[in-house]
């Protein structure tokens, strides 16, 4: 049975993005985006929201002035399968498959049929799917943004922090299991 993991990087005050939705805060350090490749490389797959994968698109095509952790990251995200749920997509990108109807129901199938790390990107989703989330990983960073996009989208679960981690001198990575 797979482990579904909901991570992101956010704001001191809570935010993974500004009121704009833009992601606002610098791109992380090479410690941190280390990090982002390897938890990339060790997923078996990603579900997202149609706005965090329409961001993650940038990383389907190559750029001449990325350099070779960039070229990795792209790598390491492109092979992995990723499930998209959108009602108003009609088509996804490559190695992406579209998933309309009840989220839970396929998120809840796929579970039990993968081995290994399912991530869930986006908060919205991840509301949607806190019954199945078996764990979260707060990515504190140093800017605080005042208002915009929480990473908990909707009612917080009760949680248990089970770890923290600090990667490089930027960030503090907590993790929380459901209480």
């Amino acid at each position: 049975m797979a482990k579904l993991v909901f991570g992101m990087m956010q704001s001191l005050d809570g935010y993974v993005d500004d009121a704009a939705g833009t992601l606002c805060m610098p791109p992380p350090g090479p410690v941190v985006f280390r990090h982002f490749i390897d938890v990339v490389a060790g997923h078996v797959g990603c579900i997202y929201g149609r706005r965090i994968y329409e961001v993650m698109r940038y990383w389907d095509v190559d750029q001449p002035e990325w350099d070779t952790p960039e070229r990795e990251f792209a790598a390491a995200w492109r092979g992995q399968p990723k499930w998209v749920a959108s009602r108003t997509l009609t088509a996804v990108g490559p190695n992406a498959t579209l998933v309309r109807g009840d989220v839970l129901a396929f998120v809840r199938e796929l579970k039990a049929t993968v081995e290994g790390e399912l991530d869930v990107a986006g908060p919205e989703l991840a509301a949607v799917m806190s019954p199945l989330i078996d764990e979260y990983r707060v990515y504190a960073r140093p800017f605080v943004l005042g208002t915009g996009k929480p990473f908990f989208a909707g009612a917080r679960p009760p949680l248990r922090l089970v770890s923290t981690q600090r990667l490089g001198d930027e960030v503090v990575q907590s993790v929380y299991v459901p209480a």
